[in-house]
């Protein structure tokens, strides 16, 4: 073959499509020869991955080259720059790219809890005014409303650090949320172990006052 098309026009087009294929395999190589470096496995395992990413993009890249120093040698030198600087720049750029894939997954993750955290957040406050609005609990278990109680005022803090971070919109919240909600029901169970409130009088539990 010594020449990829007997028409100067379309040889332009085929050297374009050559250009793009090169770019292509090239960025996309590049992009993941560095993200298998800066991933969290083994070393060797890292290097081994981007030993094949490279291997994968050369293998189109080359033949590319290859293909259109048949028609025209600088053709071939030109697709070669082409690959080595978009292969630079995919290199260069993928830390930034990975940083933003790892704060948006970060971002998913922490939605996830924080929606599971406000259903945990609204049952432990349900749980905490069962010893403020109901007689019954109030009168057995009246140190759950004294914030002169250590445990008890830590469970007011608690409470009042975890309405503060979930906001008006809990699943938006920032990830300090669900630790807070966590923070939340430890005081509140402490405070509960501190007032004398046996798991059978627990609130939500049937609880017969005289």
């Amino acid at each position: 073959m010594t020449s990829l098309s007997q028409s100067g026009a379309l040889a332009v087009w085929q050297f374009l499509a050559l250009a793009i294929l090169v770019a292509g395999a090239a960025s996309i190589a590049a992009y993941l020869a560095r993200k298998h470096l800066a991933s969290d496995d083994v070393l060797p395992d890292g290097a081994d991955g981007a030993f094949w990413d490279a291997f994968a993009g050369l293998a189109v890249i080359v033949p590319c080259i290859v293909v259109a120093s048949f028609t025209w040698p600088w053709a071939g030198l030109a697709l070669g720059i082409l690959g080595a600087g978009a292969a630079l720049a995919a290199f260069a750029t993928a830390p930034r790219m990975l940083r933003r894939q790892a704060n948006r997954r970060a971002g998913r993750n922490s939605r996830i809890m924080n929606q599971a955290a406000a259903v945990r957040h609204k049952s432990a406050l349900a749980r905490w005014q069962r010893y403020e609005l109901d007689p019954g609990y109030s009168i057995d278990y009246p140190a759950m409303t004294d914030p002169r109680q250590p445990e008890t005022a830590a469970l007011i803090r608690a409470i009042k650090a975890a309405e503060r971070l979930g906001g008006t919109d809990p699943a938006g919240a920032d990830a300090a949320y669900a630790p807070a909600v966590d923070q939340l029901e430890q005081a509140l169970a402490a405070a509960e172990r501190a007032a004398g409130v046996s798991p059978a009088g627990l609130p939500g539990q049937d609880h017969a006052h005289s």
